[in-house]
């Protein structure tokens, strides 16, 4: 991973997640339909976006700790502390429903902030809400009390959230509204995307934030937007 790639992800949080959504509609438009979480998660510790390369994992809460589930903690947390950075870890939480135990409170937000893992997706529950590490950005599928048997299962493959699907390294963005997967070739063309798209906006919105605003007068706009290649 190149050193001006991660460049190109911190200026990608210049914009929210529908932003760029926006802009893959034409970077990407194959995936206008999938790539991106469709329901509403709780937003904990997030202020504005997040950009980085994804680490994944799958949990569980309501089995009894397998075998090894010590060694595989162990190995999980060496595999978040690995390059490339930045980072945000995607967990899938494969209990149905999900949601039954919590495997990240006060305890794993400081351990994965103090690893240089800068944020969370997941489909699953937290807790410790007003312990969270100071800095540490995640969205969630719920919020509850108890850890129960929560364990991580396996790392580094295939994770699904909310329909979001997202393999090891993928480039993942998101913020209170969402999380989005970008792919790899489209990061660097997305800034002159936005920049058309904000400016066609623009004439819309001047147009109808002025006096006397119309249907002629949105017409119009409309048609001078248009002309913005």
């Amino acid at each position: 991973m190149s050193e001006l790639l991660t460049g190109d992800l911190i200026k990608l949080q210049t914009w929210d997640t529908p932003t760029i959504c926006n802009a893959l509609d034409i970077a990407a438009p194959n995936r206008r339909l999938c790539g991106f979480t469709s329901k509403p998660l709780v937003s904990v510790g997030t202020h504005g976006s997040v950009c980085g390369y994804v680490k994944t994992a799958k949990i569980s809460g309501k089995n009894k700790p397998i075998e090894n589930a010590k060694k595989v903690r162990q190995d999980y947390y060496e595999y978040i502390a690995n390059n490339p950075k930045p980072s945000v870890v995607l967990i899938e939480d494969i209990d149905n429903p999900e949601g039954f135990g919590a495997f990240w409170g006060e305890v794993n937000s400081a351990i994965h902030l103090g690893l240089g893992v800068k944020g969370l997706v997941t489909n699953g529950v937290i807790r410790d809400l007003d312990q969270w590490a100071n800095g540490f950005s995640a969205l969630a599928g719920s919020i509850g009390p108890s850890h129960a048997f929560t364990q991580v299962l396996e790392f580094s493959s295939k994770v699904d959230i909310y329909g979001m699907e997202a393999n090891d390294s993928d480039i993942v963005h998101f913020d209170k509204h969402g999380a989005v997967i970008i792919p790899h070739d489209v990061v660097k063309i997305i800034p002159d995307i936005i920049k058309k798209q904000m400016d066609k906006e623009a004439i819309i919105l001047e147009a109808a934030r002025s006096p006397n605003f119309n249907i002629n007068k949105l017409l119009s706009a409309m048609k001078n937007a248009d002309e913005i290649h």
